[in-house]
């Protein structure tokens, strides 16, 4: 009998899309799913995006460079240093997606059997990353009782090993929606100097901030230039999570050449993704304006919705559009498939993603869910009062 590798049967499933079979199901039973499981964004893509692909006059679509078009690094570079990130154009190469990037940091930092520092909870898909590298999670948790602010310097130290290589850091955190200080990110920075590690710097949801501070890139740390590679991602800045363009960025040279490499093993990236992406360079700032708005919105209807629900807490996130929120429930694992399986109000219910599979510890978010606002409020509000009725009627409720 055949069998597949044990890499394979290793892999783990998406915290995310795990339950898309029951969704799917639900959906084919006449239900209306209400999904908060995903960041899908519902904005529209900037026309500047859209139209560069429909204006374009392509007779042939043949391979671009595989470190991406030259005019659009050109303009990405000049994107970075209008954000305070000075970086060059030789700085960069174009990937499919910020997943491609990360995993290509991982292969080239990254040695089997090394240890990469994580705060915990994080990006479900770091692990299955992880896997295809042969390279071990190591979690430094935060948590609800501290809003996700980063653990002390002391967590990581204590969590460093002979075998430990890296730090990866989301900011603004995808799931929690944390966005890390200046003073927070320059501690790390110490560290990773001090131990001579690599800093994973994973932005892509760098411009979705409601609080009225700036943002701090990990690319702005001083003394550790040489460490930080940068994980970036046209999908949730444009809404043009389809076209599966994202960049890997640092100004150490080794890394950028082996970066190269891995980048002519795969050819390149989609070509009308790359049209797409240049084109989004030209949005114009109110577009941002009006999208932060309405995210901020979206947030503020969300967050005190779920508050308000008896036995349910949630941290008011500063960026992304996403919180990690406590349920009153045994299992959210279970709660979320009842949702679905069992559950129904008035032919509609609620997809949210399961917290369990964020974290790496052991029983970690057995009780928690990721829960994304990116529907329009009268959505979220239709979904909160389904939630809150679902609750109420959950068998295996806790308070």
């Amino acid at each position: 009998m055949l069998e597949i590798s044990k890499k394979a049967q290793e892999m783990p499933l998406s915290a995310v899309r795990k339950l898309v079979p029951f969704s799917d199901a639900a959906e084919k039973r006449g239900v209306k799913v209400y999904h908060l499981n995903i960041g899908q964004p519902d904005v529209f893509a900037p026309k500047e995006a859209l139209n560069a692909v429909k204006q374009n006059t392509l007779n042939l679509v043949s391979y671009p460079h595989s470190a991406g078009n030259a005019s659009y690094r050109a303009g990405l570079a000049k994107y970075y240093n209008s954000v305070g990130i000075d970086v060059t154009v030789s700085d960069m190469i174009v990937t499919t997606g910020g997943s491609e990037a990360l995993i290509f940091a991982f292969m080239i930092c990254l040695n089997q059997g090394d240890e990469v520092i994580v705060t915990e909870p994080f990006y479900t898909n770091y692990r299955a990353f992880a896997r295809w590298a042969d390279v071990t999670l190591k979690p430094v948790s935060s948590g609800i009782p501290m809003d996700f602010t980063l653990p002390p310097v002391s967590a990581f130290e204590k969590a460093i090993t002979p075998k430990t290589k890296a730090i990866l850091l989301c900011n603004p955190s995808n799931p929690t929606g944390y966005v890390y200080t200046k003073e927070e990110l320059e501690s790390l920075g110490a560290l990773v100097k001090k131990h001579n590690l690599y800093l994973f710097a994973d932005e892509v949801y760098r411009d979705f901030l409601y609080a009225d501070k700036p943002f701090y890139s990990c690319m702005q740390l001083k003394g550790v230039e040489q460490n930080v590679v940068l994980i970036d991602s046209a999908s949730k800045r444009y809404s043009l999570c389809g076209v599966r363009i994202g960049a890997i960025v640092s100004r150490n040279k080794d890394v950028m050449a082996a970066a190269l490499r891995f980048a002519q093993s795969r050819l390149c990236s989609p070509a009308y993704g790359q049209i797409a992406a240049e084109g989004a360079l030209n949005t114009p700032p109110e577009y941002f304006t009006g999208v932060r708005a309405e995210y901020r919105r979206r947030r503020d209807y969300m967050i005190g919705a779920l508050n308000k629900i008896e036995g349910v807490h949630s941290p008011m996130p500063e960026g992304a559009f996403y919180t990690v929120t406590q349920f009153p429930v045994d299992d959210c694992d279970k709660f979320a498939q009842w949702l679905l399986e069992s559950f129904e109000y008035e032919k509609q219910t609620v997809m949210i993603a399961p917290a369990s599979g964020f974290y790496v510890t052991p029983g970690g978010g057995r009780n928690e869910a990721r829960v994304a606002y990116v529907l329009k409020v009268e959505d979220l509000e239709k979904a909160m009062a389904i939630l809150e009725i679902a609750l109420k009627q959950y068998p295996g409720r806790t308070v």
